[in-house]
């Protein structure tokens, strides 16, 4: 698949993403033009499609399968990528350019030089009988960065309006602009963990941080995971489930707390941590999405550390920001426009990321 030779300025494309939050597969069409420097762009139609049981606890256990095992999710998800993309595309009557899928991630460390997200593109390719990109991070790994964040350039083009945009998902992430240039990080662990315990309540998710809510803020804890040496490092830098899961979750578990109180300490923990980030950077607005933006104790509890302006938009941004921008940087692969910032990942250099399925 090659970028045409006249330059279009309406490019309609599929973006896939499964984020750590395990909510399901989120499928936004989107339509993107282009005029002189800017971009602008319409969601025309999204959906998230929820995980069966099976398929959710392959992908939860994936980090443990044997190599085998990884492989069969690898392209059993693929499978199920593509065939609802088929479905999609017919409901909605749409001829999209591309599918840009992020996958789901298994294992994310960039400081041993790799990172795993499943989910084949020549099966979502073959099924789909559209053109696919996926596999974003490798190159950026390749060139000494973190392969991540990936979001930020899409933040730039698409949410120039806002000084900084915030996704709570199940990481916290932030781009803004400083020093003309973009930066982002990942802050802190947000709904990974949040959701591990609204699990032992019987829920999905603590709706609303009604359970965090009903919960005490154990101080002593609450410290211990701020003196985490993650915050003090300093340069590019991001999360991935295995940290979170060794050095967050399992000192919350060994303090034995209360259900409502690991959520509150781990929440009120969240929300210092991103303020701090705002209140650093002298960020006076930021665009809230993901679903921890639903999470209205917890945005209470950033609004308590920071005088920055909490925007939230409206529901499909707010659901399909991530697939909205990874339906654009399929768009910038296919132009062969760079779509990962050196800025932003530490690479050696500004790059085109993602392999391609005909």
């Amino acid at each position: 698949m090659r970028s045409p030779k006249v330059k279009n300025t309406k490019y309609t494309a599929i973006g896939l993403m499964s984020g750590t939050s395990m909510d399901g597969l989120d499928i936004a069409c989107c339509v993107f033009t282009h005029f002189g420097k800017k971009w602008n762009f319409d969601i025309k139609a999204a959906e998230t499609i929820k995980y069966n049981n099976s398929l959710a606890e392959k992908l939860k256990n994936s980090p443990k399968a044997s190599a085998e095992q990884l492989w069969k999710t690898h392209v059993e998800f693929g499978k199920f990528s593509g065939t609802e993309v088929k479905k999609f595309v017919t409901k909605h009557k749409l001829k999209p350019l591309l599918v840009a899928s992020h996958g789901h991630t298994v294992f994310h460390q960039p400081h041993n030089g790799f990172t795993c997200q499943i989910g084949d593109g020549s099966q979502i390719a073959a099924i789909s009988e559209i053109p696919t990109v996926c596999d974003f991070r490798s190159k950026d790994l390749a060139l000494g960065g973190q392969g991540a964040p990936l979001v930020p350039i899409g933040d730039a083009f698409l949410f120039p309006e806002y000084q900084a945009c915030l996704n709570i998902g199940g990481i916290a992430n932030i781009s803004f602009r400083k020093n003309k240039q973009t930066q982002a990080f990942d802050i802190c662990p947000a709904n990974i963990v949040f959701n591990y315990y609204a699990e032992r309540k019987g829920k999905a998710f603590d709706k609303g941080g009604e359970f965090a809510s009903k919960g005490t803020v154990n101080e002593i804890v609450l410290q211990k995971l701020n003196d985490l040496p993650f915050y003090k490092s300093k340069g590019h830098k991001s999360l991935g489930r295995e940290w979170i899961e060794d050095a967050v979750i399992s000192l919350v578990e060994n303090n034995k707390l209360s259900t409502e109180n690991s959520l509150a300490t781990a929440l009120e923990h969240c929300a210092i941590q991103v303020a701090n980030v705002l209140n650093k950077n002298e960020i006076k607005n930021v665009l809230i999405t993901g679903g921890g933006a639903y999470n209205t104790f917890l945005l209470k509890r950033i609004q308590a550390h920071t005088k920055c302006k909490l925007i939230v938009p409206d529901k499909k941004t707010v659901e399909y920001k991530e697939a909205l921008i990874f339906a654009l940087l399929g768009v910038l692969r296919y132009l062969e426009i760079p779509n990962c910032l050196k800025s932003v990942t530490g690479a050696k250099k500004d790059n085109v990321g993602g392999a391609i399925y005909l």
